[in-house]
């Protein structure tokens, strides 16, 4: 049988067609993913952020003559929740969303552990009163169970460690607030409440001061506020940074 070039070139056409596409349906297949092979990651993800486990933990502290009367944290086992916190003179409480950093969570999940809180019923209150000084309330509930503990002084040292901690939460998160309301209408305040940071910078009262570093970055850059706030804001930033 003899075939014309013309028809030579187009048989030799059809055949390499032909091959064309066999290569592309066997990468097609080499290239499928399974339903459950696709979905693995998204899963794990959803699965990280869940809380590890249902328990939600709290901390109370009133005394009506305090400038700070009341506050109030909140917060679960990732130390995600809120603070709530009331101030002498003033009806309206104010409440903000918190976080604690994972050197404060540690901190404060370890006391809670040490205590072994939902199992035990130890009185933390100390043989001597000292109701001046307010009174503190440690809360955790875990589903079905729940403990409340109230004490003014204690000798617990698992207990005074929780109460330090939240007491050094709330102070962070209520100068925080108290800087976004200075830089939004009150722009003068900023130089004073420089100068509160930098007191409880030294007296170690913040729960982590690490968290305070992309604040004090902003304020060093707002021309909304005093030359005298954002340079003293870039001299806070070298002490963190140096611890």
């Amino acid at each position: 049988m003899i075939v014309s070039l013309k028809q030579f070139a187009a048989i030799a056409a059809f055949i390499l067609s032909a091959a064309f596409l066999v290569t592309l349906q066997a990468q097609s297949k080499t290239n499928v993913r399974t339903p459950d092979t696709a979905n693995t990651g998204a899963a794990s993800v959803d699965e990280n952020k869940k809380p590890l486990d249902r328990a939600t933990y709290s901390y109370e502290f009133t005394q009506p003559e305090f400038l700070i009367r009341h506050i109030l944290v909140k917060h679960d086992a990732l130390g995600r929740g809120k603070v709530t916190f009331e101030r002498k003179g003033e009806e309206a409480a104010i409440e903000e969303p918190i976080e604690l950093s994972t050197a404060a969570l540690t901190r404060v999940l370890g006391a809670w552990a040490d205590l072994r809180f939902l199992e035990s019923t130890e009185d933390y209150q100390a043989e001597k009163q000292f109701p001046h000084l307010g009174t503190m309330r440690l809360k955790m509930q875990r589903d079905s169970r729940e403990r409340t503990a109230e004490f003014n002084w204690t000798k617990n040292k698992a207990a005074g460690l929780l109460a330090d901690e939240y007491r050094r939460l709330g102070d962070q998160a209520i100068l925080i607030f108290d800087i976004a309301v200075a830089r939004e209408s009150q722009p003068l305040n900023a130089p004073k409440l420089m100068e509160e940071f930098e007191t409880q910078l030294k007296r170690n009262g913040f729960s982590d001061p690490s968290q305070m570093v992309p604040l004090l970055e902003d304020i060093s850059t707002d021309e909304h506020l005093p030359l005298i706030a954002r340079n003293h804001a870039l001299r806070l930033l070298k002490k963190i940074n140096k611890k």
